[in-house]
């Protein structure tokens, strides 16, 4: 007999959460290249949804418009939450 290999558990929750991870790190530095408080405008851009707060380098505008707003909320909550 053969022995069974384990099931891999697939998750889309957890793919979300690092394409998110990518997305935010990615504008982040790129904000903090362009002399930016990344902080700062990545919070202006959740509350006010005006893209103008990200840069386009590095296509980090782009980028971070691909993200749901309430969804990136979302994680950022469930983030700080688990970390604390």
């Amino acid at each position: 007999m053969a022995a069974h290999e384990p099931t891999i558990s697939f998750s889309i929750e957890d793919d979300k959460e690092r394409e998110v991870k990518a997305v935010l790190t990615t504008v982040y530095d790129a904000l903090r290249q362009k002399g930016y408080n990344p902080i700062n405008q990545i919070v202006g851009y959740i509350l006010s949804e005006d893209p103008t707060y990200i840069t386009t380098y590095n296509n980090a505008r782009s980028l971070i418009r691909r993200i749901d707003r309430d969804e990136l909320l979302q994680l950022i909550v469930k983030s700080y939450l688990d970390n604390a």
